[in-house]
C-alpha cells in the first residue's frame, strides 16, 4: 500500500512532536533526539497508519511508545550495572604497606634468637600465660619474662630513628605488646 504525501506529512506535525518530546524528557536536552527517533520508528511503522485516521495521534502515540521503550531501556542498563557491582569485589584499601611492614616485622621476628623468638611466639602470637609458656618450653618463669623483655627491646628497636622508620620523632614502639606491659618492669 503507498501513501499519499498529503496522507503522511509528518513536517506539519513536527512543532507537536518537539512540544510533547520536552514535556516528556523535561527539557530540551534529549528532546530533538527523541523527535528525531520517533520519525525514525514512524518511517519504518507506516504501514500499521491506518488510512481515514489523523496522523498527529498516531505520531505522538509513537513518540510515546518511543519513550517508554527508551526508559524501560535505561532502567534495565541500571539494574545491570548495579548488578554488576554486586558481583564485583568491594572496594580494599591497598595492602602494600600493611604487607611491607608485616614483612619487617617478620624478619626482625626471625632475627631474634631462638630462644627469645620462641618465648614471644608461645606469648604473643599463641596467647599462652606467662606459666604455660614457662613449662611448654622447660624454662623457670624469670626466664622466660627475661626473654620476653630481650625480644621486646629487640622489636621495638625497628621502631626507633636509629633504623629510620620513625626518623626525627620520639615516639614510643608501634608494636602491640601482648601478654605482659609494655614498660620493663614485669
Amino acid at each position: 500500500m503507498t501513501l499519499s504525501k498529503a496522507r503522511f506529512d509528518v513536517v506539519s506535525h513536527l512543532p507537536a512532536l518537539r512540544r510533547y518530546a520536552r514535556s516528556l524528557l523535561r527539557g530540551e536536552a534529549n528532546a530533538e533526539d527523541l523527535v528525531h527517533e520517533t520519525l525514525v520508528r514512524a518511517y519504518e511503522k507506516r504501514a500499521s497508519f491506518q488510512e481515514g485516521r489523523s496522523l498527529k495521534p498516531w505520531l505522538l502515540s509513537v513518540m510515546h511508545n518511543v519513550f517508554v521503550d527508551g526508559q524501560r531501556a535505561h532502567q534495565a542498563e541500571a539494574r545491570r550495572i548495579e548488578r554488576a557491582a554486586d558481583l564485583s569485589a568491594p572496594f580494599e584499601p591497598p595492602v602494600q604497606e600493611h604487607h611491607v611492614r608485616l614483612t619487617q616485622v617478620y624478619n626482625a621476628l626471625m632475627q631474634l634468637p631462638e630462644d627469645q623468638r620462641a618465648a614471644l611466639h608461645l606469648v604473643a602470637i599463641e596467647e599462652l600465660t606467662f606459666a604455660d609458656a614457662a613449662g611448654v618450653l622447660g624454662i623457670p618463669l624469670g626466664t622466660l619474662m627475661s626473654r620476653l623483655a630481650r625480644a621486646r627491646a629487640a622489636l621495638r628497636d625497628l621502631e626507633s630513628p636509629a633504623n629510620g622508620s620513625s626518623a626525627g620523632s620520639n615516639k614510643r614502639a608501634h608494636l602491640k605488646i601482648v601478654g605482659g606491659s609494655d614498660g620493663t618492669s614485669h
